[in-house]
């Protein structure tokens, strides 16, 4: 369940947590725009796992789709748009809720629905440096862990579709969590808290192990027919 060695890409995200904590205490960074971040970090890891289908898409035109004890043959694109679809469900709960809950964007016209063009007015310079530090440390982990070692050749899509729900269902919790203990004025503490439970779950959790495991099972019910 627990990586044995950590990577490149993972020592990188953390240096990439521990950054709004670093923010947040020592240069004065202000606690909502950091959660906000955060949420946007859910955004991202769905936009870089978009971006992973459609590289493995360019090489295999289709891949094996696993569904009610059976399988078939799909396109690069069916699972593009069913991943777009369910995991738009997850980040809309997460933004309705968080809206409702942290107080972020009252007294503006922006909310859960129109977050996704209005999302900039929120947000400072401190806050599109983390930002941008998340970008890079996904930018590089994609790279690293996926291109140049070749597992874009292999790997099949509907475990690239499952990747990012383990580490989204950790970061619903804690950002939900978070947003109310922000509407309690205690952002500071819960951002050190948050961070580092943050940490544990995206970098030591062994999620491959996990997944292959699932994926396995998924296969074994297909070709048994259940």
């Amino acid at each position: 369940m627990f990586k044995k060695k950590l990577s490149e890409s993972d020592y990188f995200l953390i240096a990439a947590n521990l950054l709004p904590v670093v923010g947040v205490f020592a240069w004065d960074w202000s606690p909502k725009e950091v959660f906000l971040v955060y949420c946007l970090e859910t955004i991202l890891l769905g936009i870089f796992t978009l971006v992973k289908i459609r590289i493995v898409t360019a090489v295999r035109k289709k891949d094996t789709w696993y569904s009610n004890g059976g399988s078939s043959k799909q396109s690069g694109l069916f699972f593009m748009f069913f991943f777009l679809m369910h995991y738009g469900i997850f980040v809309g709960v997460q933004m309705g809720i968080f809206f409702g809950v942290s107080g972020i964007g009252k007294g503006t016209n922006i909310t859960a629905f129109n977050f996704f063009f209005k999302w900039p007015e929120l947000i400072s310079n401190d806050s599109l440096i983390m930002l941008g530090v998340f970008v890079f440390c996904y930018l590089f982990k994609m790279l690293y862990d996926f291109v140049f070692s070749g597992q874009y050749r292999t790997i099949s899509m509907m475990r690239l579709m499952f990747q990012p729900y383990g580490r989204v269902f950790i970061q619903q919790i804690t950002v939900i969590l978070g947003s109310m203990f922000l509407s309690f004025g205690a952002g500071k503490i819960f951002i050190l808290i948050f961070a580092f439970v943050k940490i544990f779950f995206e970098v030591f959790i062994d999620y491959d192990t996990i997944l292959n495991r699932t994926m396995k099972d998924i296969k074994e019910d297909a070709s048994s027919g259940i």
